[in-house]
């Protein structure tokens, strides 16, 4: 295994510690934590979702991690409070490995920002 790739899943290991800690229960993969990160971005705390809001969820999630890094931009929120996101940087083409390797690299990013857990 590569140094950085180490680094990333030491990195990735204390960002599932963090949320276990939170919600005392370890979270099972990266679409876990975006969920919860986009209810969080969603500002209206945890209630039943749909099937459809889930799924934006996740798109307001990425959006947000991926904003760190200059690709998106906060536009506004509709009637309703969802955040709406423009994509103002065009997105590399990465194959999955890859595109999971950059959102985790984010939400690291991410939870360091909004003080998720506790980071040298």
């Amino acid at each position: 295994m590569k140094k950085e790739d180490l680094e990333l899943s030491q990195q990735w290991n204390k960002v599932l510690d963090n949320f276990e800690k939170l919600f005392e229960k370890r979270p099972g993969d990266l679409n876990s934590i975006l969920y919860i990160i986009g209810i969080q971005e969603l500002g209206q705390g945890a209630r039943l979702f749909t099937k459809e809001e889930k799924q934006d969820l996740m798109h307001i999630a990425i959006c947000k991690v991926l904003s760190i890094a200059g690709y998106y931009e906060l536009e506004g929120h509709d009637a309703e409070g969802w955040p709406h996101w423009n994509l103002i940087k065009k997105l590399p083409a990465f194959d999955l490995f890859e595109q999971e390797k950059v959102l985790k690299i984010q939400v690291i990013e991410y939870c360091k920002l909004e003080g998720i857990g506790i980071w040298e």
